[in-house]
C-alpha cells in the first residue's frame, strides 16, 4: 500500500529509498502524523526513534500519529517540562522523551538511558526528541530528522543509525 501524506500526483508521499536512507516531502502537520502511523505500522518498525529537527519542524505531530496508530487516545503533548510521558495502553506502549531543557550531554544521557531501561522492560517504542543532545552510540536506533523547506511543507528523512558510518 502507498502511503500519500502529500496530496498530488507528482509527489505521492511515496518512500523514497536513497541507500539506508529514506525520504518523505510532507505538506502539513497531518501529513507528518500520517507518516508517524505509517512508521509504527510497518513489519520492521523502529523500537529506539531519534527526532532532529528545529522548534516548530513537527517533532511532536509525529508522535501524536504514532500513539494514534498504536491505541493511545489521550492528547499527546510535547513532554518538555516534565521531560518523559509513558504511554502503558498503548500496544505496543510508548515512552516519549524531550532532551529539549538538558544542555549538558551527560545529562541527556543519564535520562535517556533510565527512560531506555524503562521502555524495554515495558516493551515500549521509545521516541527521543532533541536527541541531539545525547553522546551515545545507539547503533540500534533509527533517527529521522524534520526540516522546513522553503518551497513549503517539510522534508522527513529517516535512516538506521550505522557506527561505522562515522569511521
Amino acid at each position: 500500500m502507498e502511503l500519500n501524506i502529500c496530496g498530488d500526483a507528482e509527489a505521492s508521499g511515496s518512500l523514497i529509498k536513497q541507500s539506508t536512507d529514506w525520504s518523505w516531502i510532507l505538506k502539513d502537520l497531518e501529513a507528518t502524523r500520517a507518516l508517524g502511523r505509517y512508521l509504527v505500522q510497518q513489519a520492521e518498525r523502529p523500537s529506539l526513534l531519534l527526532l532532529e529537527g528545529t522548534l516548530g519542524a513537527g517533532k511532536t505531530s509525529l508522535v501524536q500519529g504514532m500513539a494514534s496508530a498504536v491505541g493511545i487516545d489521550e492528547p499527546i503533548t510535547s513532554p518538555t517540562f516534565a521531560l518523559a510521558q509513558h504511554y502503558p495502553q498503548g500496544k505496543p506502549p510508548l515512552v516519549h522523551l524531550d532532551l529539549y531543557r538538558l544542555e549538558l550531554p551527560a545529562a541527556a544521557d543519564d535520562l535517556f538511558l533510565q527512560e531506555e531501561e524503562e521502555a524495554v522492560e515495558m516493551g515500549a517504542i521509545l521516541v527521543v526528541e532533541w536527541s541531539e543532545r545525547l553522546s551515545l552510540d545507539l547503533p540500534d536506533a533509527w533517527r529521522l530528522k524534520l526540516s522546513h523547506r522553503s518551497e513549503g511543507g517539510r522534508l522527513a528523512t529517516l535512516n538506521k543509525c550505522d557506527p561505522s558510518a562515522d569511521v
